[in-house]
């Protein structure tokens, strides 16, 4: 269970800003499920160089205010799609205009990687 604080933040993200390594903090679309937050990347979908490489990051967020609430460093793992993970996941994640639907269809989960941090 992370910290309080981090727990009660990530429920309400909806964009984070996460930093690899020496890199800058971009902010990604994320989808915050069971005390985790996720993000998809790869061909289509949102750029996060370095993180479908990364076992750390450090993540930010923000509050409605726009002022910085929490930032953590973050353990970073991968969710292969054909994984029970991802079954859970997927479904979750909000349609975008390049995200399709629910069920999401084969093409969709070919080469997108999602990253989950974790406190």
């Amino acid at each position: 269970m992370p910290d309080p604080l981090i727990a009660e933040a990530m429920k309400k993200a909806s964009v984070a800003w996460v930093a690899v390594g020496d890199g800058p903090a971009l902010a990604l679309w994320c989808l915050p499920l069971d005390d985790a937050l996720y993000v998809v990347s790869g061909p289509g979908e949102q750029s996060a160089p370095g993180l479908a490489i990364a076992t750390a990051a450090e993540v930010r967020l923000r509050g409605d205010h726009g002022g910085r609430i929490v930032t953590w460093p973050a353990e970073v793992t991968r969710v292969d799609p054909r994984s029970e993970e991802w079954a859970t996941v997927a479904p979750n994640w909000p349609p975008s205009a390049s995200t399709p639907p629910a069920p999401r269809p084969p093409w969709w989960t070919a080469g997108r990687r999602s990253a989950q941090s974790s406190a």
